[in-house]
């Protein structure tokens, strides 16, 4: 009698943490984001990760005073040591780093655009594959699917830009007068494509910022849905 009390004492415990096991399993269930929820939250995360990074550095300073600032290549650093102690270019330097920045500033208007078409065409498996990837999987992303239609954008717009502010012909004249300096290497008077280049490093680690912000910031994110998503990616870190 006392075997068959202990067996059914057994039996229920048993059948309780199965039910227990089953509810836990039926709530993991509801909070498993579907792979619809996952491609729009991740949509929806990059969007306002993009939207916050180019609207940033395309503000005046926003690469001229902040950490992506575009400094001076060497041949140009070159230019401008030699041509401190002529007269007209004695702070050619300083300006060239400001109008260089200012045309930077001036063509990351043109990045939103491209980066929303980029995501939107994103599919289920890439989102899945981004939102379970590294802390830069979004940007890595970008930067395959974008980086050739942002140059062919940003490159017209860093010229008007450039030319706009002055700066190609600024850096035009200062390298004509470097080459007309006996035995030196001549180079070359064309600041368009590095000033392209840099621009769009300096844009891409800003979108790398805020992807590993919400990744790892719990308080950026802003909706039920983007807190359902993620803690998708919390857990499969854990």
């Amino acid at each position: 009698m006392k075997k068959i009390a202990i067996f059914s004492l057994f039996a229920s415990c048993l059948l309780f943490s199965s039910c227990d096991v089953l509810q836990e399993v039926a709530n993991k269930a509801l909070s498993e984001p579907s792979l619809s929820e996952i491609g729009q939250g991740l949509k929806e995360a990059l969007k306002n990760g993009i939207s916050k990074g180019a609207d940033a550095l395309s503000q005046r300073d926003g690469y001229f005073k902040s950490a992506y600032k575009i400094l001076l290549p060497a041949d140009v650093r070159k230019v401008t040591d030699k041509l401190k102690n002529v007269p007209g270019f004695t702070n050619i330097e300083n300006e060239l780093l400001e109008k260089m920045n200012r045309g930077a500033e001036d063509a990351a208007k043109e990045a939103k655009p491209i980066f929303v078409s980029a995501i939107t065409g994103m599919t289920f498996s890439d989102a899945t594959n981004i939102l379970l990837g590294s802390d830069n999987a979004a940007t890595q992303y970008l930067n395959r699917t974008t980086s050739t239609q942002l140059y062919e954008k940003f490159n017209p717009k860093i010229v008007a830009s450039l030319d706009k502010i002055g700066a190609n012909n600024l850096w035009k004249k200062a390298a004509d007068a470097y080459n007309k300096i006996p035995l030196v290497t001549k180079v070359n008077s064309d600041l368009d494509d590095y000033v392209t280049k840099e621009a769009l490093k300096g844009l891409f680690a800003k979108i790398e910022e805020e992807e590993k912000n919400i990744r790892r910031n719990k308080g950026s994110r802003s909706s039920e849905l983007l807190k359902k998503v993620f803690a998708k990616q919390d857990g499969n870190r854990k």
